[in-house]
C-alpha cells in the first residue's frame, strides 16, 4: 500500500513513459533495504532469526568492521552519476514511506525484571523487592530523556529526506547521551519528571528468580497520585493547639522550585526538536558530520558521533558553562581536559577568569574483534555503577541502542527504533509525552556490538579527580591485560601527538602505557579502533 502511494506520488499523471525507470527504481529500492536482525516495536523485540539475513557488502577501508544501522540510507542508493534527479527523489520517497511503515507500528509486551538482585541505572541501584523500590526505579526511568526516529520534519540540507527512519539510530542514541548529560548538568541531583505519573502504562514486572512462568511475577502496580515519598497528604497539620509552621510558604518554596526545574527539563528537550534551529537536532548534527565526510542517509559510527556532539555543544552559547572531551587512542589526557575546562588558562577568551567548565568525558572504546570480549563485562557493569557515568551509545550489530544500566547479565537501555511524528518544539507548551519511553528493554551482555563510546560528566574539578580515581578502579576489574582505555598525565602533545584542539580523523588507534611517549604513522579515521 506505502509503495503504490509513493509510486502515484511520484509519478503523477506521467505513469506510461517512465514504466522502465519504475521497474529499475524498484530494483534497486526493494534491493537497497536490509532488514534489521532485530527491530524494536515500540516495545517488543523481533526474534534474529525471523528476520532475513542482509547481503554481505564490501565495507570501505575507513569505515568500521561494525556498522549501525538497517540498509543503505536513501541517500546512499545513488548509483551513477548521471541517473536523473527524479528518479534519485522517488527512490527517498519510496525508502521513507517504507521506514515509517516499518518502524511506525507497536507490540505490546512486558520485561521482566528480578525481584532479588540489583537493578542497576545510571549508577543507582534498586532491588525491587518493595512496591516503594520499583516506584522508585518507574520515576528515575521514566524521567530520562528519549531520543526516536521522527517523520515529517523540514527536508534536510542537501537530500529530500524528511525523515531519518533506517539510517539514524546511532545519531539520536548520541542524542539520549548527551541529552542525560545535560539533565545531570542543568537540573538538581535527583530530579524526576513530575508528569511521569501519566505514563500509567509502563510495560514490565517483577520476577522471582528462575519464576516458573509469567503468572509467578510481581505485577508492576500503576502510577499514584502525584505525591512525593516526602511529602505529607494534603490538609495534615503539622504542629499542635494552632501552631502551624507555616506549610503554604513551603509549598510555594517547593513549587517554585518544581516550576523551575520542568522550564529547565522542557528547555533541554526543545534543544533536541527536529527543526534546523535546534542546537542538537538532528539537521545541525547531519551538518556537523559533512566535514567528517558524512551526509543525510549515511551510516554513523559511534566515535564520528562522538565528535558531532563535543562541536554541537562548542557552538551553542548557552552552554558557555560545560564543555566536551572526545578521547583520542583510548586514552584521556588530564592536562588537556584542564586546558579545556580550567578558566584561568583561557588566555584572550570572553570566559578567561577564576572557575571551572563542568566537562562530559567521551570515550570512543572497541571491547574486542568481532564480538564483544566477555573479560569486559565486568568492567563494562563497573563503569554503570557509577554515578559519574552517564550511559553507552552502541548497540548490537546493525542496531544502535543506548545503554543506561543492567540487572545480573542482561543490559537495559533505549531504543531509538521507533518513528514517531515530529514536535513542534518553538510551541510554549509542546507535549512532552513522546519524549519520554514507558518500556524499560533488556539484551544479553554478549549480543553486544564491541564498537561503542562511554559517557562521562564531571562538575567540578574536584568531581572531575574523583571521577578519575573512581573510572581507574572500574576499569581495573577487568581479566584482560589492556583496560579499556586510560588516564595519563600530560597533554597528547607531550607524547609527540597533536593537542586535543578539534577532531583528528586522521590519528591511529593505540594505547600508550603512562609516562611512555611515543609517535607512530597516520592512518584514516576516527571510527577506527584498537582490538583489545
Amino acid at each position: 500500500m506505502a509503495y503504490a502511494m509513493g509510486v502515484r506520488e511520484g509519478l503523477g499523471g506521467n505513469e506510461r513513459p517512465r514504466c522502465r525507470r519504475l521497474a529499475y527504481c524498484h530494483r534497486v529500492v526493494m534491493n537497497s533495504v536490509s532488514p534489521s536482525a532485530a527491530q524494536y516495536l515500540g516495545g517488543g523485540m523481533q526474534d534474529d532469526g525471523l528476520a532475513p539475513r542482509p547481503e554481505r557488502q564490501r565495507t570501505p577501508s575507513w569505515e568500521p568492521r561494525g556498522h549501525f544501522g538497517h540498509g543503505a540510507g536513501p541517500e546512499a542508493t545513488r548509483e551513477a552519476p548521471g541517473e536523473p534527479d527524479e528518479v534519485d527523489r522517488l527512490k527517498a520517497k519510496l525508502m521513507s514511506a517504507w521506514n515509517n511503515v516499518k518502524y511506525g507500528w507497536s507490540v505490546k509486551s512486558k520485561t521482566s525484571f528480578n525481584k532479588t538482585s540489583p537493578l542497576i541505572l545510571l549508577g543507582h541501584s534498586f532491588v525491587l523487592n518493595h512496591e516503594d523500590e520499583v516506584e522508585r526505579f518507574r520515576l528515575a526511568f521514566v524521567s530520562r530523556l528519549w531520543l526516536t526516529y521522527r517523520r515529517e520534519f523540514p527536508q534536510l540540507e542537501g537530500s529530500t529526506l524528511t525523515t531519518d527512519c533506517g539510517w539514524g539510530c546511532m545519531l539520536r542514541s548520541g542524542q539520549m547521551l548527551l541529552a542525560q548529560g545535560l539533565l545531570v548538568h542543568l537540573l538538581p541531583p535527583g530530579w524526576t519528571w513530575p508528569d511521569a505519573q501519566q505514563l500509567t502504562d509502563v510495560d514490565m514486572e517483577v520476577m522471582k528468580p528462575r519464576s516458573p512462568s509469567r503468572a509467578g511475577g510481581v505485577p508492576v502496580p500503576s502510577f499514584p497520585g502525584a505525591r512525593t515519598p516526602n511529602s505529607a497528604p494534603r490538609g495534615r497539620s503539622e504542629g499542635k493547639g494552632g501552631e502551624v509552621p507555616r506549610p503554604d510558604q513551603r509549598r510555594r518554596t517547593e513549587s517554585s522550585r518544581d516550576g523551575q526545574a520542568e522550564a529547565t527539563h522542557r528547555r533541554v528537550a526543545s534543544w533536541f526538536g527536529d527543526h534546523p534551529q535546534a542546537p542538537f537536532g538532528v539537521h545541525q548534527l547531519v551538518e556537523l558530520g559533512k566535514s567528517s565526510g558524512k551526509k543525510a542517509g549515511d551510516w554513523y559510527g559511534p566515535s564520528i558521533v562522538a565528535h558531532i556532539l563535543r562541536k554541537a555543544v562548542g557552538k551553542t552559547a548557552e552552554l558557555h558553562s560545560l564543555a566536551v572531551y572526545v578521547a583520542q587512542d583510548c586514552t584521556v589526557y588530564k592536562e588537556d581536559v584542564v586546558q579545556l575546562c580550567d578558566l584561568s588558562l583561557s588566555e584572550g577568551s570572553p570566559e578567561s577568569g577564576p572557575g571551572w567548565k563542568s566537562v562530559i568525558l567521551l570515550v570512543p572504546v572497541r571491547l574486542g574483534g568481532e564480538s564483544l570480549n566477555p573479560a569486559y563485562i565486568d568492567c563494562v557493569k563497573n563503569i554503570l555503577r557509577l554515578e559519574c557515568c552517564i550511559g553507552i551509545i552502541g548497540g548490537k550489530p546493525k542496531h544502535s541502542l543506548f545503554f543506561v544500566g543492567f540487572q545480573d547479565e542482561q543490559l537495559l537501555y533505549l531504543d531509538p527504533h521507533y518513528c514517531q511524528a515530529v514536535v513542534d518544539v518553538t510551541q510554549d507548551n509542546f507535549p512532552l509525552e513522546s519524549f519520554h519511553c514507558s518500556s524499560p528493554r533488556k539484551m544479553n551482555f554478549n549480543r553486544m556490538d564491541p564498537s561503542c563510546t562511554i559517557g562521562f560528566y564531571a562538575k567540578s574539578q574536584k568531581d572531575f579527580e574523583s571521577l578519575c580515581s573512581a573510572v581507574n578502579v572500574a576499569l581495573s576489574s577487568s581479566r584482560e591485560k589492556y583496560p579499556i582505555f586510560t588516564f595519563v598525565e600530560g597533554q597528547r602533545q607531550d607524547y609527540g601527538l597533536e593537542s586535543q584542539s578539534g577532531p583528528s580523523p586522521n590519528s591511529p588507534a593505540h594505547i600508550l602505557p603512562p609516562g611512555r611517549p611515543s609517535r607512530s604513522s597516520k592512518r584514516s579515521s576516527v571510527d577506527e579502533f584498537v582490538f583489545l
